[in-house]
C-alpha cells in the first residue's frame, strides 16, 4: 500500500509517517519501480503500536528502545514496565502539584470574593493573587 493509504488506515498524517521513518522508529519501506513507498502489514502494526505507546505517555525515544529490543528478538516486558512505572510516578507528582494549585486557587477565589475593591490600591499587583495575603 502507498503512504496515503497507510496514513488513512492508521489515523496518522503522511508527514508523521515520514517523520517516524526519519527518526528510525519505522523502517523505510521498499520502493516500487516508480519510486513510491510500498508499505506492508508490519508497518501498520508498528505504527499502531507507536500511536498506542504515545497515548500511554511514552516518548518517541522510549518507544524506540522498546522497538529496538523487539527487533533484536528480545523480551521488552521488564523494560516497558520500568518505563511505565516511571511515568506513573511522574503522573502522581503532577497530580499532587495540581492538587496544591487547586487549593491555592480556591483560597484566592475566596479571598477575592471578600475583598473590598477600595482596598486595592497597589497599581503593581492584585491583592487577590499576592502570596503575602494568603491565609
Amino acid at each position: 500500500m502507498r503512504i496515503g493509504q497507510l496514513a488513512e488506515q492508521v489515523g496518522l498524517s503522511t508527514k508523521t509517517i515520514r517523520f517516524y521513518e526519519d527518526s528510525g522508529v519505522l523502517p523505510e519501506p521498499d520502493r516500487a519501480d516508480n519510486g513510491y513507498r510500498e508499505y506492508e502489514q508490519p508497518s501498520v502494526d508498528r505504527l499502531r503500536f507507536i500511536r498506542d505507546a504515545q497515548t500511554a505517555g511514552l516518548t518517541l525515544s522510549e518507544i524506540a528502545t522498546i522497538l529496538e529490543l523487539r527487533d533484536r528478538g528480545e523480551d521488552s516486558c521488564h523494560h516497558t514496565v520500568a518505563m511505565l512505572e516511571g511515568h506513573l510516578v511522574e503522573v502522581d507528582r503532577q497530580l499532587d502539584e495540581l492538587q496544591r494549585t487547586k487549593v491555592r486557587l480556591t483560597e484566592m477565589i475566596g479571598r477575592g470574593r471578600n475583598l473590598d475593591p477600595a482596598e486595592c490600591d497597589d497599581p503593581n499587583r492584585c491583592q487577590m493573587i499576592s502570596n503575602d495575603r494568603l491565609s
